[in-house]
């Protein structure tokens, strides 16, 4: 509980805060952070004309990805259709060189920890992700600070290169989609500002993706995090399947670097596609990698991990760095650390210019919203819910809640627990659910809706999460007390030890929460426990949207 304790009381979320780096950069600043410096909700007034016509299009995370649509074959997305785009567009993609990330899991914190270890360094870096979690801005940053896209050069872009869209769309019988457009717009935007060096995660797989374009003559390093179960049925339905299309955005001769680990035949499977490439792979899972956690502790009112990063493997040179002061928690985090420190000792192996110093600053100098974010204590009491400390994680797959009951874990081994609940009709519901009821003591799930991607298309009903977490808690024989019992309200008052875990199910956000934070209040009184909102990045955007009014 000593970190618990810590966290009471420190500065309000929102506001830029102090941190010294090693390399003399004396702010953790909000801008050096991807989805952080957005304080307005997503319904900006200045972006009404470019969010309006970005709606027109066909979005595929509010519809859901049709069935191969991520393999390379007939049923896959036509990448000939993006190409066509570009030249259009005169090729922006050619005119800066790439770093592309593509893996089930861990793409977004790579993004950001390479990106800011490059900014640290001083390079011009734009850096392209999604989703986004408060306005479509964050999607894209350029510069040395890493800050989202300014309004005005959206909208500015738009009508510079909107009749050109117009006639791909014409050409393209009205079959351009959202991501394409708008990974369109971020290339073009990177040639105009002249980056040093673009920062891509790929949306959906690797090999049909709209960022696939980018040739091995613009790649710097390719990178896939992890391989794992996500979007199966638009991967080609196996895990053998997801492994080949990922290994789709490996180009000839450009190195590749493996995050992992990996099952020992899913990373034949990519190594065997870099060999046919002649590409030469990294793994940051190497044998003679020798990172770890050290311990939890609190910077200006912060949690981080400090961490040793030992790294000796396919490299040929030993490097380390020390006491590294991880906001990202987790020992999956670690892994993206060291996955980014990789890619950037493989780009300084290619002649770019990049300190020791840099890499330590770059990685300390990253933190993300929605993982494993901390709301201090005056955010807490903004939302009405005093009697609990608050965390938003956006995991939603298996692996990613495994992950996230780890970090609790290591974080609050005793304290009370209640899970906010929310997740997109498409993911595996019950393995979820598993991960969570067999990891550690749950005291309350609190099953809920949120819209995904704007709309209810993809939005898992309530009541058939809790169908899910009932069925998950008999496979692992979990006692569990459920709102559909008769006797549901005797049983909790009778509960008190905490021997069940206590779920229920409301469609409405905002009660749930209040459920939650009864429940903990009613079992440690004076007490503070945890209440842990997962499941989607969507549902973190209700409780950020829910603090800025």
């Amino acid at each position: 509980m000593k970190i618990l304790k810590l966290l009471s009381g420190v500065p309000i979320l929102g506001h830029r805060m102090q941190l010294t780096s090693s390399i003399g950069v004396n702010r953790l600043s909000y801008g050096g952070f991807r989805r952080v410096l957005c304080t307005r909700s997503a319904e900006e007034p200045e972006l009404k004309e470019f969010t309006d016509y970005m709606d027109s299009l066909k979005n595929y995370e509010k519809s859901g990805v049709p069935k191969g649509a991520g393999t390379d074959s007939d049923d896959g997305f036509d990448l000939g259709r993006m190409r066509r785009l570009m030249e259009l567009l005169d090729n922006p993609h050619s005119k800066f060189k790439a770093i592309h990330i593509a893996g089930t899991k861990g793409k977004g914190s790579t993004a950001a920890f390479i990106s800011n270890i490059l900014r640290a360094e001083g390079y011009l870096v734009g850096c392209y992700t999604s989703p986004h979690i408060q306005t479509i801005r964050e999607r894209i940053s350029v510069g040395r600070l890493g800050e989202p896209v300014p309004a005005k050069s959206l909208i500015s872009l738009l009508h510079a290169i909107k009749q050109i869209i117009d006639r791909a769309m014409e050409l393209e019988n009205g079959h351009l989609s959202h991501f394409e457009v708008l990974t369109a717009m971020a290339f073009k935007l990177f040639a105009q500002e002249n980056v040093d060096i673009a920062v891509i995660e790929a949306g959906l797989g690797g090999a049909r993706d709209a960022t696939n374009v980018i040739c091995s003559s613009g790649l710097a390093t390719a990178v896939i995090t992890t391989i794992g179960e996500e979007h199966l049925a638009a991967l080609g339905g196996s895990l053998e399947s997801i492994a080949m299309a990922k290994s789709g955005i490996i180009k000839h001769s450009c190195p590749l670097v493996l995050g992992g680990p990996f099952l020992p035949h899913i990373e034949r499977i990519v190594r065997n596609k870099a060999s046919s490439m002649s590409s030469p792979v990294v793994s940051a899972s190497d044998m003679g990698n020798r990172s770890k956690i050290k311990c939890v502790n609190v910077l200006n009112g912060r949690p981080f991990q400090s961490c040793d990063i030992v790294i000796q493997g396919d490299l040929n040179q030993f490097f380390n760095l020390f006491d590294v002061k991880l906001h990202m928690l987790g020992s999956h985090q670690l892994q993206n650390a060291v996955t980014a420190t990789c890619t950037a000792l493989c780009l300084r192996n290619l002649g770019w210019q990049i300190s020791d110093e840099s890499i330590k600053a770059g990685l300390e100098n990253t933190y993300l919203l929605g993982r494993s974010q901390f709301l201090t204590s005056k955010e807490v009491e903004a939302l009405g819910l005093s009697k609990a400390m608050i965390m938003l994680d956006g995991a939603h797959t298996k692996e990613s809640a495994k992950a996230l009951v780890d970090t609790i874990q290591t974080t609050f081994p005793e304290a009370c627990l209640a899970l906010v609940v929310a997740m997109a009709s498409d993911k595996d519901h019950v393995g979820f659910a598993r991960e969570f009821l067999s990891g550690r003591q749950v005291d309350a799930v609190i099953l809920t809706e949120a819209n995904i991607a704007g709309g209810k298309a993809r939005t898992t009903p309530a009541t058939l999460l809790r169908d899910c977490w009932i069925q998950a808690s008999k496979e692992l024989e979990v006692p569990i007390i459920h709102d559909q019992m008769a006797e549901y309200h005797e049983l909790v008052k009778n509960n008190s030890d905490g021997s069940a875990t206590i779920l229920v199910a409301d469609a409405s956000f905002w009660s749930s929460m209040k459920t939650a934070n009864q429940i903990l209040e009613g079992r440690l009184g004076n007490e503070k426990g945890i209440i842990v909102v997962t499941g989607s990045l969507h549902i973190v955007s209700l409780v950020l949207a829910g603090l800025h009014g």
